[in-house]
């Protein structure tokens, strides 16, 4: 039945990760500015609240919908060639960017308790995450290694 809406659950997927890959450039630098900002009076809580709107409106729904949608697609007989090892280096990079989402939940939670230690430098270098997985799975998923 779900590969009557191959194309609508395709869709669906591509729209959501666009999303979710938006918020995974766009939170780190975020950090990027709270920290060399939060001086500023009022900053500081002008960055949490961008920060935990992005991450709780746009970038948590967007990765549900990626992870759903995805595991809707791989369910579909056919769609994946199992014996091929794209599947796997493109599962690879989807926890990379799980795991990247979930240490930046983390980051942001850190900065709302007033906890940061890391500095603008080291958020930038992090930010460098995402663009990392990000070709992992595009290769993977278009030349099919």
């Amino acid at each position: 039945m779900l590969g009557d809406f191959y194309l609508w659950i395709k869709a669906l997927h591509i729209m959501a990760v666009i999303s979710w890959m938006a918020g995974l450039f766009y939170l780190p630098r975020l950090f990027v500015y709270h920290v060399e900002r939060q001086t500023t009076e009022g900053m500081g809580e002008v960055f949490q609240t961008m920060e935990e709107k992005l991450l709780r409106v746009i970038m948590n729904p967007a990765m549900i919908v990626a992870w759903v949608t995805g595991l809707a697609m791989v369910s579909i007989p056919g769609v994946v060639a199992w014996d091929a090892v794209w599947p796997y280096s493109k599962f690879v990079g989807l926890i990379g960017m799980t795991w990247f989402h979930m240490w930046c939940a983390r980051r942001r939670r850190i900065f709302a308790e007033g906890g940061n230690t890391l500095s603008g430098r080291d958020y930038r270098m992090m930010n460098e995450v995402p663009t990392v997985m990000m070709v992992l799975i595009v290769l993977s998923v278009v030349v099919k290694f």
